[in-house]
């Protein structure tokens, strides 16, 4: 026996069942693997001349990284010292900086090296915290020319400072929170064999500048030998350096360092008073 014409026509017309919801077009996951590639490659790949313009941004412009190569994570620049934006007090330091940077959970690793005056690498931590952040510099030694100082600007373009500048330090570290500065470990800065265009006399001294951490940060001058004696102590309150000190010259010397001793100070008979802050 036939079955109803409405059974046939409700078998013959059915459907297949479908699946509900929208499915997602393939070209959709595509164009998102796209994107993040693309920013991934951003990150990756980003030149050093970004590392170059936040340098000299964070900085007023008295750092600058001239001669850009490479990414933001492997690079080298020519580091310029200037005494700010606009200003025309310019020094490169010779040859060239390379750094490497990686990234890390809250904040960032960094290698810097100098061909003339830091060639083992110099290791440094970088932790950003809520309201400041945090360095950790890793024990090294580091020498440097004085002359470098004169693209910084007043004073140090009178000046015009010449020899060799030792920096060494040890289990150094340092913090900004809520505007204040604290510092941890030990730095020693020594200048060897120390002249001036405002002087005739060459070398005039060498000297010796101790920074040491601890609750009141402090600083420490001091001369190791030369003709032009030079001393002092400083502390830091908060993020700012209040310092003490004085200069004066042998005797036999006072002529030929009078105009370096006007300079660097206020004049009181032989000494020259130095203060800041």
């Amino acid at each position: 026996m036939d079955r109803p014409a409405r059974w046939r026509w409700a078998g013959a017309g059915a459907r297949p069942p479908t699946r509900s919801g929208p499915v997602a077009a393939p070209w959709g996951w595509a164009a998102a693997g796209g994107v993040l590639g693309l920013l991934l490659a951003i990150v990756v790949f980003a030149p050093a001349t970004w590392l170059a313009s936040a340098l000299e941004s964070s900085t007023n412009g008295h750092l600058r990284l001239d001669d850009p190569r490479g990414t933001v994570w492997d690079g080298s620049a020519r580091l310029v010292l200037t005494g700010g934006i606009g200003s025309q007090d310019a020094t490169a330091l010779p040859g060239r900086v390379q750094w490497r940077l990686r990234p890390r959970f809250n904040g960032v690793a960094a290698q810097l090296r100098s061909e003339c005056c830091a060639p083992e690498p110099i290791g440094m931590r970088l932790r950003v915290r809520l309201g400041g952040a945090h360095v950790d510099i890793a024990d090294a030694a580091s020498q440097w020319p004085a002359a470098l100082l004169a693209g910084l600007g007043t004073p140090w373009n009178t000046l015009q400072i010449d020899g060799d500048l030792r920096l060494a330090t040890q289990g150094l570290s340092l913090e900004w929170a809520e505007g204040r500065l604290a510092v941890a470990g030990r730095a020693e800065l020594v200048a060897q064999r120390v002249a001036s265009r405002l002087s005739t006399l060459r070398p005039m001294g060498s000297y010796r500048i101790t920074l040491e951490g601890g609750a009141a940060p402090t600083l420490r001058l001091e001369t190791l030998e030369g003709s032009l004696r030079l001393q002092g102590q400083g502390q830091w309150v908060g993020s700012r350096l209040r310092f003490a000190g004085e200069a004066t010259a042998e005797p036999e010397r006072e002529g030929a360092l009078s105009n370096l001793l006007n300079i660097i100070g206020r004049r009181n008979g032989p000494r020259s008073i130095i203060t800041i802050g």
